[in-house]
């Protein structure tokens, strides 16, 4: 049997490994992974996020892009990383709401083999439309697509919040629509603006240069009220569709097991970084909202989200890309 030294060395040596993981954090580069595709909202906040903890923590903070599978590979690979504080992914509905309920094969589970860590923020989404669509708003859309004018929409991606969007409209309006997934919201843009495909349902901070330049006409906002930044925007409650008032959201979240003081740390330096006035004045500009939320309430808000989301997206039949 062993001895209580033996015993005692042993517990202290394991209650000793967390801590070692800890010391001197952050000694080097600190990678955020973000699963989709450069020009996006994801891509957008997690430089965001990067630049700011890079200043506070004092290591060079690096957002690499990863897409595909609706977020599933890049997010794969942050779960299967060590919790040691240096491999993040930027989260969100399309990767740890939609991907893990219609993609069996997506290899983790949303809370189980992560540790979330902060609540970014969120921009509503936008129905446009481009120039060659002479509807100027919901219900003269919707009239265009009841009466036999078929319509296709693009989206960030198979999975993301713009396509079950653009479902929970056509659902609403009683009509049909082609989806058309993109690779992130940048390469839908380009197709929009230029004409080839009509419609899109895309977050606002991702169609705000286009809409202010004349390129695509907006047609709704998911705010519950009109956006300050864009007061001419009509919201989808106010032309007869109440029940579509939602927002994509992002946040930072780590492998499983991430030691209790780098998520506490890093959740107060998200925290701090989204109340500041030039980030928020960013924000604001998209309508993007900065909710402060403690790890264990961000968590939770993925859980809510999973029981509003996933059955829309298994009734639909959605594939990720």
């Amino acid at each position: 049997m062993p001895s209580r030294r033996a015993l005692l060395s042993t517990a202290l040596a394991t209650a000793a490994i967390p801590a070692r993981a800890q010391d001197g954090w952050p000694n080097r580069p600190i990678r955020i992974t973000a699963p989709f595709a450069p020009g996006g909202s994801a891509d957008t906040l997690g430089r965001l996020v990067a630049q700011e903890l890079q200043t506070a923590l004092g290591q060079s903070v690096v957002v690499e892009n990863r897409p595909g599978a609706g977020g599933v590979l890049g997010s794969l690979a942050v779960a299967r990383a060590a919790p040691d504080g240096y491999s993040f992914v930027i989260s969100g509905i399309a990767s740890h709401v939609v991907a893990p309920a219609i993609n069996s094969a997506a290899g983790f589970d949303p809370v189980r083999d992560f540790t979330h860590i902060a609540f970014l923020g969120g921009p509503p989404t936008v129905f446009i439309v481009n120039n060659n669509v002479p509807a100027r708003n919901l219900a003269e859309f919707v009239a265009l697509a009841r009466g036999g004018q078929r319509f296709a929409f693009g989206s960030p991606g198979a999975g993301t919040h713009g396509h079950l969007f653009g479902i929970a409209f056509m659902n609403a309006g009683r009509f049909e629509m082609d989806h058309i997934p993109y690779r992130g919201a940048g390469a839908a843009m380009g197709d929009i603006i230029g004409g080839s495909v009509p419609a899109g349902s895309i977050t606002l901070s991702s169609a705000a240069g286009a809409i202010r330049g004349g390129t695509v006409r907006a047609l709704a906002l998911t705010t519950p009220t009109r956006a300050r930044s864009f007061p001419d925007i009509a919201t989808f409650s106010e032309q007869g569709f109440p029940e579509l008032s939602a927002m994509t959201w992002f946040g930072l979240s780590g492998p499983a097991g991430l030691p209790a003081p780098i998520t506490e740390r890093l959740n107060r330096e998200v925290v701090r970084a989204m109340a500041l006035p030039r980030i928020r004045d960013r924000l604001e500009a998209d309508a993007t909202e900065a909710v402060s939320m403690t790890a264990a309430e961000y968590t939770r808000f993925i859980e809510t989200e999973t029981a509003r989301w996933a059955p829309i997206a298994r009734a639909a039949g959605v594939r990720a890309d």
